[in-house]
């Protein structure tokens, strides 16, 4: 995708700049340099040491955030020095179903940890698949259907994981044969890698789960892939669980089932993850009275419902759980990724149980050899957002410009072309006004 970007915005980029003389664009690299690229990619188990180059030893670790991330230890040797040094990744939440939890990692001289979560806790878990049960049966008693918008990778197949001891317990007693259905080709394809040989990343309960079958087949499910599939969900009035992308509603198909859902009181909208600031999910979470969708204003009657504490990153105490299990304590540890604030408030809380940390800036050089900064970083300032826009808009805004010539030159066009380009054009305002 990214490689299609960059061939994209420079082929764009060249259209006006043979016009105005200026050299060709070069994208930075291209599908056929992202192909070959892949083909030099090598597999290698959770716990398997690699010899990268000479001096450079590598072993992954399980961080039990999503299927297959992992902590990565590095030992680096240079002039008879070996120093050890950690790079947390991700790390995620505990007892959650389906993956492991975070695997602690015995000792290392140097650790760069990240802090997502690094200033709150997650609320006390409750019984998700009891909690999601009660919501469904109500929601079916009333005739509506449960929309539940869901990040595609993680998420959606912990909400399939439920959906199958629902079935399995008998939870849903109005409707025990309810069906489920996932709108999002990238959820579906990610199920289908969850639902591989996938022993060495599970954890016990999942494995347990897998002898009486596939984790996540069950049923009454069904897995849509065409835009034909999507709609006829919407045309089929009974009742039913909908799992759809985007995970805060501002892409995807989620926009059409909540378009036909939310301005139905006997209908229900359960948010499963983080919604951003300025997010449509946010917007709904916080009280929305109508929104627009599609150009048309949808009324919000439906059942809003916000599952907290499912959450796939560690909250501040397992963070700092993780961190003291280093035996003996690391040398330093470089706080990262997380907002500048949580970085600085986390590196604190590493400081108060007796670890020495800062928070990492940007240019900051370290000398690990040594153990001692050669150079302070700086703050990174807030990306300032351009005023003419990102590449993908300015390109849009070119299109504008062609649109408005191609109006006028059709002005002396016969009435019923131009009724014909007016619907054509209001076509595409509804669909893109939101």
């Amino acid at each position: 995708d990214s490689a299609h970007i960059q061939e994209s915005d420079a082929q764009w980029q060249n259209q006006k700049g043979r016009r105005a003389g200026r050299p060709p664009v070069e994208p930075l690299y291209t599908l056929a340099d992202a192909e070959h690229a892949m083909e030099l990619v090598t597999t290698c188990e959770y716990g398997q040491m690699v010899d990268l180059c000479p001096g450079v030893r590598l072993r992954f670790t399980d961080a039990g955030h999503l299927l297959g991330s992992a902590c990565a230890e590095l030992w680096l040797t240079e002039e008879g020095v070996t120093r050890k040094v950690v790079f947390s990744g991700d790390l995620g939440n505990v007892d959650q179903p389906i993956i492991r939890d975070p695997q602690p990692i015995d000792e290392a001289d140097f650790v760069v940890m990240e802090s997502t979560y690094g200033d709150r806790l997650h609320e006390p878990p409750e019984s998700y698949t009891e909690a999601l049960a009660q919501i469904i049966d109500e929601t079916f008693e009333r005739g509506g259907n449960v929309i539940i918008p869901s990040f595609a990778v993680g998420r959606t197949q912990e909400l399939l994981y439920f959906m199958r001891e629902m079935k399995e317990r008998g939870l849903v007693r109005s409707h025990p044969d309810f069906r489920v259905c996932v709108d999002s080709p990238l959820a579906n394809e990610a199920t289908r890698i969850y639902s591989g040989d996938l022993h060495g990343y599970l954890d016990e309960e999942a494995i347990e789960a897998l002898k009486g079958g596939a984790l996540f087949q069950f049923p009454g499910l069904t897995l849509t892939e065409s835009s034909e599939e999507s709609k006829a969900l919407n045309e089929d009035k009974s009742s039913k669980v909908i799992i759809s992308a985007s995970g805060m509603c501002d892409a995807g198909r989620i926009r059409h089932h909540l378009k036909h859902n939310l301005w139905r009181k006997e209908c229900a909208i359960v948010f499963v993850g983080y919604q951003a600031e300025g997010s449509l999910g946010r917007a709904l979470l916080e009280g929305a009275k109508s929104v627009k969708l599609f150009g048309e204003e949808i009324a919000v009657n439906a059942r809003i419902v916000n599952f907290k504490g499912l959450s796939s990153h560690a909250d501040r105490d397992h963070l700092l759980a993780w961190a003291r299990h280093f035996a003996p304590r690391p040398r330093h540890i470089f706080v990262v990724h997380g907002e500048a604030s949580v970085t600085e408030i986390f590196a604190q809380h590493l400081r108060d149980a007796g670890i020495s940390a800062h928070a990492a800036e940007y240019e900051e050089v370290y000398d690990l050899a040594a153990d001692r900064m050669l150079s302070a970083g700086v703050p990174l300032p807030p990306k300032p957002v351009s005023a003419s826009g990102s590449p993908a808009y300015r390109k849009l805004e070119a299109a504008g410009q062609d649109l408005l010539e191609a109006i006028r030159h059709n002005k002396g066009g016969t009435n019923k072309d131009l009724a014909q380009f007016e619907k054509e054009l209001l076509a595409l305002v509804r669909k893109w006004d939101r």
